[in-house]
């Protein structure tokens, strides 16, 4: 699933860990995504499902004749994989065991899987490979429906994107409800799917190329990821610091692992702090850059108007020299 060195290595430096003879996972990274067919998820069959639909339109604009990005559409191929990883393969069975493990499925979920999904911009796929008659006319409709909703400004405020992390990490973990949630029939795979759901909205001011009802500006996005990138780094560090056990769900020590609970919360912090750094990172060079770029073109189209203000001043300068001189 991960390496584990650089882990093992911070985790064997505190208090009350195990060293590193005793640290090795019993099951290679085949063990962690290997497929069974019988044993997948509805949430990782309707990844499946989104991926079958959204090829089948890429399909349908190129047979049309139509330009239709294909690094948007490996984008989203992409996305979809992971999605399905994440959900369907071992690793799922693997998180009743191990925190470290749901961590690693939450961070995939939430930050590593949207921004693919959403680079490959299935809302313009959607509107301009259904067709406006027959079936596809409803389907328009309710599309176009949902962005002009008010449901859905509400959803992308700003604040949204800030209280997105607060209650999947903080409040979910700390207040031990991650064990409530877990312990309910069908909890996990309810837990996943809103997860996916939480980080595609969270992340669609941020990376989506489809328009949106609302759109923040650079300075409140730069402030979302900054924000963010603090409630993970805390929320890592706690984990990263624990020599005990911190969930009831979570309690026992996984001893078919061969690793105490610490380490294993030791490894969730050290996925929170890097795994799930990295993408907030990312966007938040995309962001700075994207604002640079803004402010060229702006600047560039201000002195050109300064440029054509200035020349029709000293055509009209002119003009009325060459009538004085009469």
């Amino acid at each position: 699933m991960f390496s584990l060195a650089p882990p093992a290595l911070v985790a064997a430096a505190l208090p009350g860990q195990p060293r590193a003879a005793e640290t090795a996972f019993p099951f290679d990274i085949g063990h962690f995504f290997g497929v069974q067919i019988w044993q997948l998820t509805p949430l990782s069959v309707l990844a499946v499902i989104c991926l079958a639909l959204y090829l089948w339109g890429a399909i349908a604009l190129w047979r049309r004749g139509k330009r239709w990005g294909v690094a948007t559409t490996i984008s989203f191929v992409l996305g979809c994989v992971v999605w399905f990883l994440a959900t369907g393969a071992a690793v799922t069975r693997f998180a009743d065991e191990l925190v470290s493990v749901l961590l690693f499925q939450q961070l995939t979920l939430m930050v590593v899987a949207p921004p693919l999904l959403l680079i490959g911009s299935p809302g313009r796929l959607l509107l301009t490979a259904v067709p406006r008659t027959g079936l596809g006319r409803p389907v328009l409709r309710m599309a176009l429906a949902g962005y002009r909703s008010p449901v859905s400004r509400v959803l992308l405020h700003p604040a949204v994107a800030i209280i997105v992390p607060l209650l999947a990490f903080p409040a979910l973990y700390f207040s031990d409800a991650i064990s409530w949630v877990l312990a309910q029939p069908g909890g996990h795979g309810l837990l996943l799917g809103s997860f996916l759901l939480l980080g595609i909205i969270a992340g669609a001011p941020l990376w989506s190329r489809d328009p949106l009802p609302r759109t923040p500006s650079y300075v409140v996005r730069l402030a979302e990821v900054f924000i963010e990138i603090q409630i993970h780094a805390i929320f890592g560090l706690i984990l990263l610091l624990s020599t005990g056990p911190r969930f009831s769900w979570y309690w026992e020590d996984p001893e078919a692992w061969g690793i105490s609970r610490g380490f294993d919360h030791a490894i969730g912090g050290g996925l929170v702090w890097s795994y799930g750094e990295l993408p907030l990172l990312i966007v938040l060079i995309v962001i700075l850059s994207k604002w640079r770029n803004r402010d060229l073109r702006t600047a560039r189209h201000r002195e050109a108007e300064e440029d054509a203000a200035l020349e029709q001043y000293n055509a009209y300068l002119a003009a009325q020299g060459r009538v004085d001189e009469r």
